[in-house]
């Protein structure tokens, strides 16, 4: 049995270490796309991470005996979001390991200790110490093909040695993929949508760029409202959904956002962006003045971005039930049809979880997608003696899908 250190992240130069090793891992894989580094520091940095303020996160690297770093691992816990669970759940991710079990285990028994040390019962992983539009889950189908921006991606190695520690299938996510063209919808969605077309008060248009700080307001209600009925799930502020535009709007074609209205009151959102990882996987994860440069030229110059991304879709809970998300989809068809959409070839849906039936039937029958990909979620219980369940399915109506 080969000797491996544990160390745990403390300095500059294992916290380099730790951001360095997947492009030492995967080098000569042609599907993986190295994230950009600020994405994956911005994590750590308590700065900028809210889920620092009732929560805190480490981070650990294995060296084998010759000193060359060969895994990595993080462990963090929000009190406020393992209040929401039936017993107090802390995450792991951020793995990456060689093709070694011993390794693997040093990783995940330093996560388990620690998060045992800080009141925790279970452990949930590969997960993201932030929302789930990121970061969350480990690929287990799918890895012949290039992953969205900031989706996880993996080595099939990875189920062997998370299952050989004793992991559990806590849920599966999907992620749905189709071709971008006019005409191949369900008909039902066709037939929904002309009887809202025909009653008064409603609309179901793309938004204007120049109306930005608007669409965030407009984004804000709709959200709150679906929001109200998810467990564990916090009511967002203004400040962040006119945050999260600013974020977006370099990358904003406005024909891939579309708002449903009724009396011009706001009652859903399907958002879409062109996927960055078309681009960004020449950069090796730098963002400097110089590569923002490119990745604009490459994207509203070239169009290179040919992919389209589903990153939110929701509906206000008084609407349930109406096509509203019909609407919404036809209207985008619409654009399609018009071929002002041409530069873009595919569409894909991430995540959908097998917990929320309702919404893979939609995806499915009304958007006609198929699975593209799938990623599950671990989950890990301390007292080998409890009972694992399975995620709890999602029964009501909710018309809301994530990719977090």
């Amino acid at each position: 049995m080969e000797n491996f250190s544990l160390e745990r992240v403390d300095s500059s130069e294992q916290a380099k270490e730790f951001l360095e090793l997947p492009k030492t891992l995967y080098k000569d894989n042609r599907f993986w796309v190295c994230p950009l580094d600020s994405d994956v520091k911005g994590v750590f940095d308590r700065s900028k991470n809210k889920k620092f303020q009732a929560g805190d996160a480490v981070r650990w690297i294995v060296r084998d005996s010759a000193g060359k770093t060969v895994g990595r691992v993080a462990a963090f816990y929000n009190r406020e979001d393992a209040a929401t669970e039936d017993i107090p759940v802390g995450g792991v991710g951020f793995f990456e390991s060689v093709d070694n079990q011993q390794v693997a285990d040093l990783l995940f028994d330093a996560a388990r200790v620690w998060l045992v040390e800080n009141g925790m019962e279970a452990m949930e992983g590969p997960v993201n110490f932030g929302s789930r539009d990121a970061w969350w889950g480990l690929l287990t189908e799918g890895f012949e093909f290039q992953p969205l921006y900031a989706n996880p991606y993996n080595p099939p190695y990875y189920v062997r040695l998370f299952e050989g520690y004793g992991w559990q299938n806590y849920f599966n996510q999907y992620t749905y993929s189709r071709p971008l063209k006019a005409g191949v919808l369900n008909s039902s969605v066709y037939e929904r949508s002309r009887r809202l077309n025909e009653s008064p008060g409603y609309r179901f248009e793309h938004i204007r760029l120049k109306d930005l700080e608007q669409v965030a307001d407009d984004f804000l209600l709709v959200y709150n409202k679906a929001w109200a009925f998810h467990s564990g799930l916090k009511p967002m502020e203004r400040e962040d959904a006119q945050k999260l535009m600013r974020v977006l709007r370099p990358v904003i074609d406005e024909r891939l956002i579309y708002f449903a209205y009724f009396n011009d009151e706001p009652i859903g959102f399907f958002i879409m962006i062109p996927d960055l990882n078309r681009v960004l996987g020449r950069f090796n994860g730098r963002l400097n003045l110089l590569n923002k440069l490119r990745l604009w030229f490459l994207l509203k110059v070239l169009h290179r971005a040919d992919r389209i991304f589903a990153i939110i879709f929701g509906v206000a809970p008084e609407f349930h039930g109406k096509g509203i998300e019909s609407g919404m989809i036809h209207a985008f068809e619409s654009e399609v049809g018009r071929g002002s959409l041409s530069r873009y070839k595919s569409l894909e849906l991430a995540w959908v979880g097998d917990f929320n039936p309702i919404m893979m039937r939609m995806v499915e029958n009304y958007v006609c997608a198929t699975k593209h990909k799938t990623h599950v979620t671990y989950r890990y219980l301390f007292d080998s003696t409890a009972e694992f369940r399975r995620a709890p399915r999602i029964r009501s109506k909710k018309r809301i899908i994530f990719s977090l």
